[in-house]
């Protein structure tokens, strides 16, 4: 059996247990970045994620799981090719495929391909399958989920060890985020998932967002929702918003990134502070814990 097919069918018999998806042995870190509605702001982190990641030392993937709608390589100021498509025909290799910048490598998808869109491909299977094919490459895997609930984007965060839930103050943010949070832990047995609260007016607000929701998530589903803190909502025009945002220049926004990345490696088993990456360097992040 395929080896996608084989992990998809182990959900049908896998009995109920804690940190169902975190057996592996492999220590490249596969983290997905997603929520139950759009316009959050999941592409800008999952770059942000990758490239300091990356500048932190470690080798770092970032893939765009939108099929057709890929505007990660936009957001970096790089061209648009087809050359996904060319991949899956086999007519192109996947290093071929990669936007390079040292250990950063992103991996886009296409805009508006009409035999990709005709086609009756399982885009999640592929993706899936590009993991397994060249996750001994990386430390880290990092995929930027399309929002929502469909079969796919539900396949990818599940078969991720580390789920980002990026909620905005925003009803329907944190209620359809909550129930991306609710299908995954029924249908694919996920108890293990981390918030950040991105967009925030003040402090009070984003404790309101994380109060509410890991409460909900506690008293309905018994399980914890991991803080990460969040972003503040940034004084920036849309036409600038990328450029400032992944930026390295030192600023408060990216010091508090810092302690974002921080938390969360040190949560998972830290995986940056005074630790040697996969691939043998030893590796610090800047951060300020105070």
């Amino acid at each position: 059996m395929h080896k996608t097919s084989e992990w998809l069918q182990s959900f049908k018999s896998a009995p109920l247990q804690p940190n169902f998806l975190k057996n592996s042995t492999k220590k490249t870190v596969k983290l997905s970045i997603t929520g139950g509605k759009g316009g959050v702001g999941k592409t800008s982190i999952a770059l942000k994620t990758g490239l300091d990641l990356a500048k932190a030392g470690f080798k770092t993937l970032v893939i765009d799981c939108d099929s057709n709608l890929s505007n990660t390589a936009i957001k970096l100021g790089t061209p648009i090719t087809n050359n996904f498509e060319r991949l899956i025909k086999a007519q192109v290799t996947f290093e071929e495929c990669l936007v390079q910048n040292g250990r950063f490598h992103l991996l886009p998808t296409c805009n508006g391909s009409l035999e990709l869109f005709e086609s009756r491909l399982n885009f999640d299977e592929i993706i899936i399958d590009i993991i397994q094919a060249h996750e001994d490459e990386y430390d880290y895997i990092i995929l930027d989920c399309p929002a929502g609930i469909s079969r796919e984007s539900l396949n990818l965060n599940a078969y991720c060890d580390f789920r980002w839930m990026i909620v905005t103050p925003d009803k329907a943010s944190i209620t359809d985020s909550y129930s991306l949070i609710k299908v995954l832990f029924h249908k694919y047995h996920v108890q293990e998932n981390h918030l950040l609260i991105n967009m925030f007016q003040n402090e009070t607000q984003r404790n309101k967002v994380a109060q509410t929701l890991s409460d909900t998530v506690r008293n309905f589903l018994g399980m914890p929702l991991h803080q990460l803190g969040g972003i503040p909502r940034l004084d920036v025009s849309a036409e600038t918003f990328d450029t400032f945002f992944l930026s390295e220049a030192k600023s408060d926004l990216n010091k508090n990134f810092a302690k974002i990345l921080y938390k969360f490696t040190e949560q998972v088993g830290g995986l940056i502070e005074n630790e040697t990456s996969a691939h043998g360097r030893s590796v610090t992040i800047e951060q300020d814990v105070h």
